[in-house]
């Protein structure tokens, strides 16, 4: 799934491609808004709430579209190939003279009332790159349910909007917590450093084209600093940075989906998927 920081890069694709430009392609490939056209409508801005994506168009309406696992949203220039997968996996094509943006594999694409936006993502937390970022209201929301685990507590969108699984094992690393432990039982202070550092990282990647987790905030922007750029996500087997201990894997979830989850078995105290 993707994280705040790679829809907050869509977004602002989106908006430079399409913003202030009247369409003059409006095609929508889901059954319920076949019919909707949309041309010589201009499109007003393109707004990332979270991981949910807001083209606000010309009329009081909002084209509302979440990537999920396997969303993408690219941009073409006159003739360019689209290279974004099969034509049959094509859910959205909004053009302009200059650009097109193509949506593939949106599970989510709807079209509403500007005015009703909050219909669609009114039940999020608040957002860990949006005008909305309030530290005190997302750490008071984390510590609503103390007995969940800290990997669920995180990757819950109704507590900060932003979070996915490369984040929740990065923060649990630094957090030197496993992704089971309750979060009620985080030692005192931890639970406020774990919200001003998922900004902190959140904001120091949402211009790099890699993200990094590791030696991040006073770099450059580029992404391109040597070594390993995450602590443990995507590092099954490999040496911990920080003790050398090979990192592990295990599929974490709340019943109703299971998610990768990477940790150090002995930089990270509290039980874990084969205690748990």
């Amino acid at each position: 799934m993707p994280e705040g920081d790679t829809v907050w890069q869509t977004a602002q694709r989106l908006h430079t491609a399409l913003a202030g430009h009247a369409l003059t392609r409006f095609d929508l490939r889901v059954p319920r808004f076949a019919t909707a056209d949309l041309t010589d409508r201009t499109v007003l801005d393109v707004t990332p709430r979270g991981k949910h994506v807001l083209t606000r168009i010309e009329g009081g309406l909002t084209l509302h579209s979440h990537l999920r696992m396997d969303g993408s949203w690219q941009v073409y220039g006159p003739g360019e190939r689209w290279r974004g997968g099969p034509t049959h996996q094509i859910r959205a094509i909004l053009g302009n003279a200059a650009h097109t943006a193509v949506g593939y594999r949106l599970p989510v694409l709807e079209l509403l009332r500007t005015a009703d936006e909050e219909q669609a993502v009114g039940h999020l937390g608040p957002d860990l790159l949006g005008p909305d970022w309030d530290p005190g209201t997302a750490l008071a929301n984390l510590l609503a349910d103390p007995a969940r685990p800290l990997g669920e507590a995180l990757i819950d969108q109704r507590n900060l909007a932003g979070i996915g699984n490369v984040y929740k094992s990065e923060l649990a690393f630094l957090a030197r917590a496993t992704p089971w432990l309750p979060i009620g039982e985080l030692p005192a202070g931890i639970p406020e450093r774990l919200v001003s550092t998922a900004h902190r990282l959140l904001e120091a990647n949402k211009n790099r084209p890699d993200r990094r987790t590791t030696a991040t905030a006073r770099g450059t922007t580029t992404g391109r600093q040597p070594g390993p750029r995450l602590h443990v996500y995507g590092r099954e087997g490999l040496p911990c940075l920080r003790c050398g201990t090979p990192v592990s894997k295990a599929d974490q979830g709340d019943g109703s989906r299971e998610r990768p989850t990477y940790w150090c078995p002995q930089c990270q105290s509290g039980p874990t998927a084969r205690s748990h």
